[in-house]
């Protein structure tokens, strides 16, 4: 897998003074967390899931969530799961040609599919039972899965869903991780929230090692008080969620060795609504043809999401959680690294900057103090290896553009429907 793997070798060497790099599900968990980028869910009740599989990790897709929890009803539970070992084994025979390169989609659309472009897997449960059981049902499409993600995550809940992954990695002897969501009516409310991170911290920091990432569910924050966002506010903008999201960085988001990686939150938004506000995107760094993605991108509801991927970068977290394909090549674009931002990092972690100091930045408009920006160095150049780093000259506009193109796209169109 690599990012932007959708793109013609050409285009890629066109828009990228360093191209990312590919990586494995076998990878180490400090790449893949921060490689999951924009993780797409899909109900696991849909009966084309392995094509979908298929069909998204084409279009760039790298991780996805198969769920049975919140995105289906209680009573399609079991059918959910039978449909989810089918189209999972379906899918492992797809990878290894037993299908005849169709995984029985119809379509055509396994042809020339293998097994090291799967996406990395993980399936949403509702209770600890579903991880053993699944992974003795699936049998040898377990291998298939990186792992599992926990929701409404909290010290007491948790555990018995870590315990259960440490038992179903046993048996599939195979890695499997864990992806916890917070999302618990104790996390967001005051009296409670200082002891419901103390624990978190407890139940992960006791599974280190299986722990990828933390996703935060601001929908189930907000369902708390009876709040919803409209597409022209971010998650920042509802101060009850912002707070949330600042004390679970300042806990489980250190970047000293004790944090884990935080993820954004969902953008809930891909129809057109009628507009209250200004739109948001500024129309000068748009220029030319360009002009017509601005226009896109807005009647699409997308200033909203770019906004809120800045906005999540500023705040510690990275990738973000989608719930439409349209969503992700936003996301992956604006995790590509600039060449000034490469230039800068590089600079701060040469050797001779090892003792300190302040050094002016190459492009002339800052300043680069070593040890305080040390950090963000090093996950910048994290972020590089596995997004790339644009060429001068070359923004998201023109990363957003070619994606459109290789999606066989006008530009700036977006509405696939999965």
């Amino acid at each position: 897998m690599r990012h932007f793997g959708q793109l013609p070798p050409r285009v890629r060497r066109g828009l990228f003074q360093h191209e990312p790099a590919e990586f494995t599900a076998e990878s180490a968990g400090r790449t893949l967390s921060t490689a999951l980028g924009a993780t797409l869910y899909c109900p696991a009740t849909r009966t084309s899931l392995a094509a979908d599989v298929v069909k998204q990790a084409r279009r760039g897709v790298v991780s996805m969530v198969l769920c049975l929890e919140d995105s289906i009803g209680d009573a399609d539970v079991p059918a959910a799961e039978s449909n989810l070992v089918e189209q999972l084994v379906r899918l492992q025979r797809l990878v290894r040609g037993a299908d005849g390169g169709t995984g029985g989609a119809g379509d055509g659309a396994g042809a020339g599919w293998r097994e090291q472009d799967v996406p990395l897997l993980f399936v949403r449960v509702r209770e600890p039972e579903q991880i053993v059981d699944l992974v003795a049902r699936l049998g040898p499409a377990a291998g298939l899965l990186s792992g599992f993600v926990l929701p409404k995550f909290t010290e007491e809940r948790g555990i018995p869903f870590l315990e259960a992954l440490a038992e179903a990695e046993a048996a599939a002897g195979r890695r499997l991780f864990a992806m916890p969501v917070l999302e618990s009516p104790e996390l967001l409310h005051l009296e409670t929230r200082a002891g419901t991170l103390a624990g978190i911290a407890r139940a992960v920091d006791k599974y280190r090692e299986r722990v990828l990432a933390l996703r935060l569910g601001v929908t189930d924050f907000c369902s708390a008080y009876g709040l919803r966002r409209t597409p022209e506010m971010t998650a920042y903008d509802v101060q009850l969620v912002a707070s949330v999201i600042g004390d679970v960085v300042n806990m489980l988001g250190r970047v000293d060795g004790t944090g884990y990686t935080v993820t954004g939150p969902v953008w809930e938004y891909f129809r057109l609504q009628e507009r209250m506000f200004k739109p948001q995107l500024r129309q000068s760094i748009f220029t030319g043809r360009a002009e017509e993605l601005r226009t896109a991108l807005i009647d699409d509801d997308m200033d909203g999401l770019l906004r809120e991927i800045e906005l999540d970068r500023a705040n510690g977290l990275q990738g973000k959680t989608c719930i439409h394909p349209s969503h992700v090549l936003p996301v992956h674009a604006l995790s590509v690294v600039s060449l000034e931002e490469y230039s800068d990092a590089t600079d701060i972690l040469r050797p001779e900057r090892s003792g300190g100091g302040v050094v002016r930045s190459a492009y002339t408009n800052k300043m680069n103090e070593v040890k305080p920006h040390r950090a963000w160095a090093e996950r910048t150049l994290l972020r590089a290896e596995l997004f790339g780093v644009a060429r001068e000259g070359v923004g998201f506009v023109d990363l957003l553009a070619a994606g459109a193109r290789a999606d066989g796209k006008p530009t700036g169109e977006g509405r696939a429907t999965g």
